[in-house]
């Protein structure tokens, strides 16, 4: 007999929507823009042919609509792996749970999903204004020690390798993204790189406000490491727990990063929003 689900485990809201996302199967396209800021969504979907469904609930805001002719859903996520865990485990539930009976799907459905982020480089030889495809995502948080996930070898050997670089005492998380996503939109100006995932924006990413960070010379560390010609090119907060919860769960993903800073040279973009303008045409024009 199918495994039900306890309500405790997967929580259903009375109108049938899933809990934080406030979703219903229906309102879902099977490809999947997922942006940061809750007010992003809006900035893309003013390209939209229509919107036939708009939804929000705390963080989590929601248009689904067509874009030249093609269904498109773009969410807003809020910052953090944290967040993406509670998102990427709704996400699927919609398209591979019978919400009604609580049981797994016997057909599994693979959504496309692609996050359209900012990014800071630690590399000098991408400057800020670039675009850039993450093809590993490298965390540095401790979302994936709650979960039991097979690793490939260049996965396991990259986050051996920044765990003895920065010396700490559990072991980061390294996953891959879609090649077939990759291939699609790492093209024209975007350049592929290998992202670090931090689990914070200040002291995490060696950053001083107030608080001395353990290791404030990180991002200089993260810069030097090298396996077999890969190396780490930017930083950012979600890449690498999009990466571990799509692939377990059976998703493609991409994470597209408009680089908006350099630690290196320490710059900041001086218009990030035409950054950012520039990635959500490009990833509309090839999604």
């Amino acid at each position: 007999m199918t495994k039900v689900i306890p309500a405790s485990e997967l929580i259903i809201n009375p109108d049938g929507s899933i809990y934080h996302l406030n979703l219903k199967p229906e309102f879902l396209a099977s490809t999947v823009i997922t942006v940061g800021d809750p007010e992003r969504v809006a900035k893309i979907t003013k390209y939209f042919d229509h919107i036939e469904v708009k939804v929000a609930k705390r963080e989590f805001v929601t248009h689904t609509g067509t874009y030249k002719g093609k269904r498109l859903t773009v969410m807003s996520t809020g910052m953090g792996t944290d967040n993406i865990e509670i998102f990427m485990t709704e996400l699927d539930a919609l398209v591979n749970i019978d919400l009604q009976t609580r049981q797994v799907k016997p057909n599994h459905t693979s959504l496309e999903i692609i996050r359209v982020g900012t990014s800071g480089s630690m590399r000098d030889t991408i400057p800020v204004g670039s675009l850039l495809a993450s093809e590993y995502g490298i965390g540095l948080d401790t979302l994936m020690h709650y979960y039991t996930a097979e690793y490939g070898v260049h996965e396991t050997i990259f986050a051996e390798a920044v765990q003895k670089d920065l010396g700490l005492s559990f072991m980061p998380y390294c996953f891959k993204g879609s090649d077939i996503l990759l291939e699609r939109l790492a093209i024209g100006e975007v350049i592929k790189g290998n992202t670090v995932t931090c689990p914070g924006f200040f002291g995490p990413q060696g950053r001083e406000v107030k608080l001395k960070p353990a290791i404030p010379d990180i991002i200089e560390r993260l810069s030097k490491v090298n396996i077999e010609g890969l190396q780490l090119t930017n930083f950012e907060m979600e890449t690498a727990g999009y990466y571990a919860m799509g692939s377990m769960l059976g998703h493609k993903m991409l994470s597209l990063n408009a680089i908006v800073a350099n630690r290196i040279t320490q710059e900041f973009v001086e218009d990030a929003g035409e950054v950012m303008e520039r990635l959500i045409l490009h990833t509309l024009e090839r999604v």
